[in-house]
């Protein structure tokens, strides 16, 4: 069965679906690939206002296929560059992409499939997820973004042991470290993020936009630059038509009905 990312929408929420159970859905070029056009139609769709990335049965994702990768061995290194490099399309479209990505992770969540959990705006994890940065355990170290990622989410020396030990960590600890947004019982990742994404759903998608665009920069932006952006998104926003509309239910106590 050739590994795909199924799409489905929810409501307001296009719920994309890693679909190789398997090899625990393992990731590959045709994964990557379908990612970034997913994600490219849903932008401009404006009945879409979320997007969840889940796995098809009882685990998110194991990361790169092993068998892929040691047959890749035998190929010029530009074969694996190229692969890569589409993961890292996928990474960068989910980081721009204007609307917010929640991560519904059961079950194992290693290599690559951590570093797109770690992409999403937010993750929502299960009580039997298992998160682990498998690289070194193989011989190989992290893509996807997930050094970027965790090394601006955590202290260094705890960045270092997830990256050079392995070590698998659980979603509590990841909650505890503020790493991900919530835990749940089993099998109830994605309900829970969708339950999450229907929230976001009801709030002014350009105000979500201005949010994660000036939380993306500020990591790299000196705070004068910064104070100038969140300035320019204030004004913008302020002549929305989804200000007057949110400004005036707040005042009449009723609920906003954003466009």
């Amino acid at each position: 069965m050739t590994a795909s990312l199924q799409s489905h929408s929810h409501g307001q929420t296009m719920v994309l679906t890693i679909s190789n159970p398997q090899h625990r859905n393992a990731l590959g070029p045709e994964i990557y690939a379908a990612g970034v056009e997913a994600l490219n139609v849903a932008e401009n769709n404006p009945d879409v206002r979320s997007v969840v990335i889940t796995g098809e049965g009882s685990h998110f994702c194991a990361g790169g296929n092993l068998g892929r990768l040691l047959a890749n061995r035998q190929q010029p290194p530009e074969v694996q560059a190229q692969s890569i490099e589409g993961l890292h399309n996928w990474i960068e479209t989910i980081r721009a992409f204007p609307k917010p990505v929640v991560a519904a992770v059961e079950g194992s969540c290693a290599g690559a499939g951590f570093s797109l959990a770690l992409a999403c705006d937010m993750v929502v994890g299960a009580h039997n997820a298992v998160f682990v940065m498998a690289y070194s355990s193989v011989g190989l170290s992290p893509d996807g973004g997930g050094s970027w990622s965790l090394m601006r989410a955590l202290p260094r020396a705890t960045a270092m042991q997830l990256m050079l030990c392995g070590e698998r960590v659980s979603a509590e600890r990841l909650q505890a470290l503020g790493v991900i947004t919530q835990v749940t019982a089993a099998a109830e990742a994605l309900p829970e993020a969708l339950r999450l994404c229907e929230r976001l759903n009801a709030r002014a998608p350009n105000a979500l936009a201005s949010i994660k665009e000036l939380v993306n920069d500020a990591v790299t932006e000196s705070l004068n630059t910064q104070l100038r952006a969140e300035r320019d998104h204030f004004v913008r926003n302020l002549h929305h038509a989804n200000a007057g509309e949110g400004i005036a239910a707040f005042l009449d106590k009723r609920p906003a009905q954003y466009r």
